[in-house]
C-alpha cells in the first residue's frame, strides 16, 4: 500500500517541474526568453520564510509573514522571473520612454514585454496547477524575499513565487 504522505510531496514537486516548463515554452516577445524559473522545497522553503519575516518585521508589512505561513505549509514553491533588458525595438514607448534605445539608459525601468511576458508564463504555470488540482497561489511577496536573498542571476529583476499544497483544504483561501 501507498499512503498520502509518502507520494504527497514527491507528486507535487512533478506538478513544479510541468509548470515550470510550461512558463519556459509561454509565448514571448520577439521570440526571445526572459523567464528563469527556481524550484524551491524543504529547507530551501524555510529560508525563503524567514526572508519574509524579516521583511514583515522591518518594513511593517504584515502580510509578508502571512504569505511566509503559507509557504511554510507548501509542498514546494515555484519562483519565476524576467529581466527588464529592452527587445530592442525602435518604435514601441510602451515602457514609457521613446524606444528601447532610450529605455536602454534607463536601467531600473522594466521592459514592457518582459512584464507581460512574465505574466504569460505565469498564467501558463498555474494553468498546469489548475489541471492536476493543485492548489496555489501567486506571490509578489516570495518573490520579492527571494531576489534579496541574491538567488537568481543578477539580471533577473522582476520575480513571482508559487507556492504548491496538496493537503485536505486550500490552505491559500481562507488567510488572515
Amino acid at each position: 500500500m501507498i499512503y498520502e504522505d509518502e507520494y504527497r510531496e514527491e507528486t507535487v514537486i512533478e506538478i513544479a517541474k510541468k509548470m515550470a516548463l510550461a512558463a519556459r515554452t509561454a509565448p514571448k516577445g520577439r521570440g526571445r526568453n526572459t523567464i528563469e524559473t527556481i524550484i524551491a522545497t524543504g529547507s530551501d522553503i524555510e529560508k525563503i520564510a524567514k526572508q519574509m519575516d524579516k521583511i514583515a518585521d522591518e518594513k511593517g508589512q504584515g502580510f509578508f509573514a502571512r504569505d511566509a505561513s503559507n509557504l511554510r505549509n507548501s509542498e514546494a514553491v515555484l519562483f519565476i522571473g524576467t529581466s527588464i533588458d529592452p527587445l530592442g525595438l525602435e518604435y514601441c514607448g510602451y515602457c514609457g520612454l521613446t524606444n528601447c534605445e532610450t529605455k536602454d539608459l534607463q536601467k531600473d525601468i522594466p521592459c514592457a514585454f518582459n512584464t507581460v511576458d512574465l505574466g504569460i508564463a505565469i498564467g501558463s504555470a498555474v494553468s498546469i496547477a489548475a489541471d492536476n488540482r493543485i492548489d496555489n497561489r501567486v506571490m509578489f511577496s516570495a518573490g520579492l524575499a527571494i531576489k534579496e536573498l541574491n538567488v537568481f542571476d543578477k539580471n533577473i529583476k522582476i520575480i513571482f513565487g508559487i507556492p504548491l499544497s496538496a493537503r485536505r483544504k486550500n490552505i491559500y483561501f481562507d488567510r488572515k
